[in-house]
């Protein structure tokens, strides 16, 4: 064996490492911030506070989110070996009949922009501030676009949390300590495992073991939602996968999967994106990175894998710039979220403004005709 074959594989698990920890830090700011942590510290911190706080955080330390873990591998397993039901399988949803029919119908193209939450995404519903944000956005698409939200982007079935049939007990009941438990810390540390669950689910879709299954998971996911919502097969029709900071992630693993699955042109527009861009990217339609300046975040997602930097030119990430498919456009002054994020009211129509000034060409010129 090589030396680099042998140093491979170490320097993956790194990565996948460094990336968890990049997300645990992006999760605690998200959650509270700096400054509410400080305050907290002062005003909520008794002795009895901080014999619960060790305690609870040994548990979920040493036992819960290793535990998370390792169920979410299980039941990739499980899926892939067939064990599960939920997902049907890519014939079922787009016949080559139905693909013939939709094509010679002459029906409109469309464009189906597929958003892919952050790791804050609990269940279904988004939280106030970025159901805010897809409003807006909804509203300045153009008029044969279709936004496809509300996808359940870290379970492995078409499901929440809530009502995953192997690990719903243990999810309603930490949702419960979330929401009602009287200590504080408490609450905060059972809303960091449950973010927990999908930071472990950004780091298994950028692995190179284990992420195909998810990926090609979540393509079928997202393929079900799209026959709903009666994408036409075949390349009648566009899909744009829009990935907010761990959703950026998802977005690259997932694409080659689907436009395989849909025999379709797939491009991504990511915001404020932490990935790694070791996926199949060369067959992609276009991939669009909506920066902020002072996103330290994403900046710091960009180190966890060096295959983003230009030291590597051979990397997947690297080729696929120097052949022109990615471009980068940066907001000045936007953060990663909170009040200067692209969620809040000052940044929120710049940020849509950019995402639709990314869509394809195709997509863009028909609500041009029609003003």
């Amino acid at each position: 064996m090589s030396t680099a074959s042998r140093v491979l594989p170490w320097v993956q698990r790194f990565n996948l490492k460094l990336l968890i920890l990049v997300l645990a830090v992006g999760l605690g700011i998200n959650l509270i911030g700096v400054g509410h942590l400080l305050l907290a510290l002062r005003n909520l911190l008794t002795p009895d506070d901080l014999r619960i706080l060790l305690q609870f955080s040994g548990l979920l330390l040493l036992v819960l989110i290793p535990a998370a873990g390792i169920y979410s591998l299980v039941s990739e397993f499980a899926f892939w070996e067939g064990w599960l039901d939920g997902l049907p399988a890519p014939a079922s949803l787009f016949p080559s009949a139905e693909r013939a029919d939709a094509s010679a119908s002459g029906a409109a193209d469309r464009c189906y922009l597929v958003y892919l939450d952050g790791i804050h995404q609990l269940e279904r519903d988004h939280p106030p501030r970025v159901s805010a944000f897809l409003e807006v956005l909804e509203q300045h698409l153009p008029a044969h676009s279709t936004l496809v939200r509300g996808l359940e982007t870290y379970t492995v079935m078409p499901v929440a949390l809530a009502e995953d049939a192997g690990s719903a007990w243990f999810w309603r009941r930490l949702f419960a300590l979330q929401e009602q438990h009287p200590n504080a810390w408490i609450q905060l540390l059972a809303a960091v495992l449950v973010q927990a669950n999908n930071v472990i689910k950004v780091g298994i879709s950028s692995d190179r073991r284990y992420g195909p299954i998810l990926n090609y998971e979540l393509a079928l996911k997202i393929s079900l939602r799209l026959a709903e919502a009666g994408f036409r097969p075949g390349g009648a029709d566009s899909i744009v996968l829009l990935g907010y900071s761990g959703g950026a992630e998802m977005a690259m693993g997932v694409g080659d999967y689907l436009r395989r699955i849909t025999h379709s042109a797939v491009s991504i527009v990511s915001f404020c994106g932490v990935f790694s861009g070791n996926q199949v990217l060369h067959q992609l339609a276009g991939i669009t990175q909506i920066v902020g300046s002072n996103d330290p975040v994403a900046a710091f997602g960009r180190l966890a894998y060096p295959g983003r930097l230009p030291l590597l030119p051979l990397s997947n990430w690297n080729k696929a710039w120097a052949q022109g498919r990615i471009q980068r456009r940066e907001i000045a002054g936007l953060n990663h979220n909170g009040d200067q994020g692209p969620f809040a009211d000052r940044y929120r129509l710049p940020v849509v403004q950019a995402i639709v000034a990314a869509l394809p060409a195709s997509a863009v010129a028909p609500a041009q005709t029609d003003c």
